[in-house]
């Protein structure tokens, strides 16, 4: 368990960084300084360290990956709008938002399932 919050946290931690501060986060890795990439690679760093934590207390590998990629992906969709500016297309936020508020609804019907597993188990 040690482990898992440990990389968690550290997903987490430089997921932030990329997105709250690109150009700093570019010249500590030594990179180029490309804003939309480096928000986009913060927040799906910052996914993966939630699905760490969330399979701490769930033991549904679908219900862990919905949840980690309704972050990222929802998130990846506001990059998108707030670096319309950068390039890329503007029905990109659009579909993403689109999967993401698919994935949503997966993940809340999911939700349910297993808590009507659990009440029919404890019958």
């Amino acid at each position: 368990m040690t482990a898992t919050v440990s990389a968690a946290t550290t997903m987490v931690g430089f997921g932030v960084w990329m997105r709250v501060d690109p150009a700093g986060f570019a010249d500590w890795a030594n990179w180029p300084n490309h804003v939309h990439f480096l928000h986009d690679a913060g927040v799906f760093q910052i996914g993966i360290g939630l699905m760490l934590l969330c399979a701490l207390w769930w033991r549904d590998a679908l219900a862990v990956t919905l949840t980690g990629f309704v972050f990222a992906n929802s998130f990846h969709a506001i990059n998108h709008a707030l670096d319309r500016d950068l390039g890329g297309n503007d029905s990109d936020f659009w579909m993403l938002g689109l999967v993401s508020a698919l994935a949503a609804a997966a993940l809340v019907i999911r939700l349910q399932a297993l808590r009507a597993r659990r009440m029919e188990a404890t019958r």
